[in-house]
């Protein structure tokens, strides 16, 4: 096997799933377009089905569905017969996944449909199939090969099942302008959900602020920064307007005759600031080099975030 190259047949693979993904892409057109009204539309939800790797293609794509805010489910299509049709109501959608459309475990699931009136969307390479025929709408996989020379197991024929069911995913949770305020409801936890949390959730109140206006004497900031310890003090104007900020790196370029200045002097003017509203992972690129950054509504602060309350949150 000394002559074998792992890396030419990977690359092979890729780049014939990757022509494949380009066919499907130029083939999308007015089916598409039906299935995401008529998938939009649903009262209830969106049920996929199928046995085999095709099965394995539906539970990730009900799963990613639902982390986008569309209620589906996965229903396998063997089970379907033996109870599992309950699982589907009307109201739902159901999208079959079978390459061939042949399988027979699909009938029970097919009759279940047209006898209540679910709507049947079929993803499959060949419309004229038993599962084709029998759909509302088909949304018919390009004729691409499949990856592995001299055989012919699903490669190419799941990756586009699975890339399609990431297409109507993305196209849904945009046409229903899903927000990322929304997806954090949804991925409340680990790394994921701590950088979707707000700001607002994170920071400190106004009673914790650090600030000074902008004529007072230097041993005053020093003073608030001590006491309130966030190695920072912020310079405000009479109208309460966040106009400065003074750190200890200001500190110490500016340590020969420091005490015989105004914290408007010394200050950085146009400091970093955050909203209310802005997410944790926004506020972790803000808040790089600078550790804190003040939280403003209208250019008045009305918080303060740090680097340590990222950390805390997990964020980082």
């Amino acid at each position: 096997m000394s002559d074998f190259d792992a890396v030419a047949v990977a690359r092979r693979v890729l780049g014939v799933e990757a022509e494949g993904l380009a066919m499907l892409a130029a083939s999308l057109g007015a089916p598409f377009v039906e299935a995401v009204e008529i998938v939009a539309a649903a009262k209830g939800r969106i049920i996929l089905t199928g046995i085999g790797k095709s099965g394995h293609v539906g539970r990730k794509v009900a799963s990613t569905l639902a982390s986008t805010g569309q209620p589906a489910q996965f229903v396998h299509a063997t089970e379907a017969a033996h109870g599992d049709l309950g699982m589907i109501a009307g109201g739902d959608v159901v999208i079959a996944l079978s390459k061939s459309g042949e399988q027979r475990e699909f009938a029970p699931v097919i009759a279940y449909a047209k006898r209540f009136a679910i709507p049947l969307i079929a993803v499959t390479a060949s419309a004229e199939s038993t599962l084709g025929r029998a759909a509302d709408i088909v949304l018919q996989l390009p004729d691409a090969p499949e990856a592995a020379e001299r055989l012919d197991p699903p490669t190419t024929s799941t990756t586009l099942m699975m890339a399609l069911g990431d297409a109507l995913a993305v196209v849904l949770l945009e046409r229903r302008g899903f927000t990322a305020s929304h997806f954090s409801v949804l991925h409340p936890g680990g790394k994921l959900g701590a950088s979707l949390r707000l700001v607002a959730e994170l920071m400190h109140g106004p009673d914790e602020l650090p600030l000074v206006a902008p004529d007072a004497p230097m041993a005053d900031a020093i003073l608030v920064m001590s006491e309130k310890r966030f190695g920072c003090v912020g310079v405000v104007e009479g109208d309460g307007r966040l106009v400065g900020i003074i750190t200890d790196g200001d500190l110490r370029r500016h340590i020969d005759g420091l005490l015989g200045h105004t914290a408007g002097e010394i200050m950085t003017r146009t400091p970093r600031t955050a909203s209310r509203e802005t997410l944790a992972a926004e506020a972790l690129q803000l808040i790089a080099g600078v550790t804190v950054l003040f939280v403003v509504e209208n250019d008045r602060p009305i918080g303060i975030l740090s680097m340590h309350d990222l950390l805390r949150a997990g964020v980082m």
